[in-house]
């Protein structure tokens, strides 16, 4: 039976592991709200390329297509580089790999971008290559630079394996502390987008105009398209992650309490034992030095 400075020691480190736990948590909600915050800033930038968008096609018969017809497949997969975020990888590539088993009408291999460093080993451990691994920003300022690398990669990867079609591949937060995998084909884009957008009524009397070539137009705004895509998908991958993190210290914090009522009711039943033994032998000395005095008088 360990002793009750033992579990003295044992009930302070309790202590201790649930204070950095409830301080991860906190850190995980904050970081929630930062990524949130993030994505409802970006709102309107898309309706301001949207806004573009439109514009543009009012001048022109019918919008060129982003990529030709055929070629092998391409899957970007948002994980994560540190730990204690549940299941969130595994989820993630269980996800893309029941997806690519249901694309048997493409016999090609698929070709593979993955950031986040865990991610990357379930997917190989899977019997699967990396064409390229990015690391994932730890704050919302540090999305955009990422998402700008990204963007040239995958101009240079599309080339080199002639990509036909791009999926994202991520998890998406749904409360704060659960999250669903999700998949969003980034290119090509529907057609139908375009003609939906040509569709709309303008808010204002005054027709929109613009002097820029049209190419260089529809290739910039493009861009900016697949830029906000791309920076959602980071975005709300954190937020996702974060969300995990939140029920594995949920799930910790649970065990914590647990143990800390285990130890501390063991601590006190063993602290009563011991001072039941001390006044017994207080007693018994007692007895024992009434007996002798009683056994000295004549």
């Amino acid at each position: 039976m360990p002793s009750l400075e033992a579990l003295k020691r044992k009930i302070e480190n309790a202590e201790d592991l649930q204070s950095v736990v409830n301080t991860m948590k906190t850190l995980a909600a904050v970081s929630i709200r930062q990524f949130e915050t993030a994505v409802e800033s970006l709102r309107d930038y898309h309706q301001t390329v949207e806004c573009g968008m439109r514009m543009l096609l009012w001048e022109m018969h019918e919008p060129p297509h982003v990529f030709t017809e055929g070629g092998r497949m391409g899957a970007i997969v948002f994980g994560s580089d540190q730990g204690m975020c549940g299941q969130f990888n595994e989820q993630i590539a269980g996800f893309t790999l029941d997806h690519l088993s249901q694309e048997q009408e493409h016999e090609t291999p698929w070709a593979f971008l993955v950031i986040g460093m865990r991610a990357v080993s379930r997917l190989q451990d899977a019997g699967f290559s990396i064409d390229g691994e990015f690391e994932v920003p730890g704050s919302s300022m540090g999305i955009s630079p990422v998402v700008q690398d990204l963007l040239e990669h995958i101009e240079k990867w599309q080339r080199a394996k002639r990509l036909h079609r791009i999926d994202l591949f991520y998890n998406r937060r749904i409360s704060a502390s659960a999250y669903r995998p999700h998949r969003q084909q980034f290119l090509p884009i529907d057609p139908q987008r375009f003609y939906r957008l040509k569709q709309k009524r303008w808010d204002s009397r005054s027709l929109p105009c613009f002097t820029m070539d049209q190419g260089i137009l529809f290739s910039r705004l493009i861009r900016q398209y697949l830029f906000v895509s791309l920076f959602q998908a980071f975005a709300e991958s954190l937020a996702g992650e974060n969300a995990s993190r939140i029920a594995s210290m949920q799930a910790a914090s649970r065990n914590i309490e647990e143990r800390l009522s285990e130890l501390r009711t063991e601590y006190n039943q063993l602290r009563q034992t011991s001072i039941t033994e001390e006044l017994l032998d207080v007693v018994t000395g007692f007895e024992a030095l009434t007996h002798t005095k009683k056994g000295n008088v004549p």
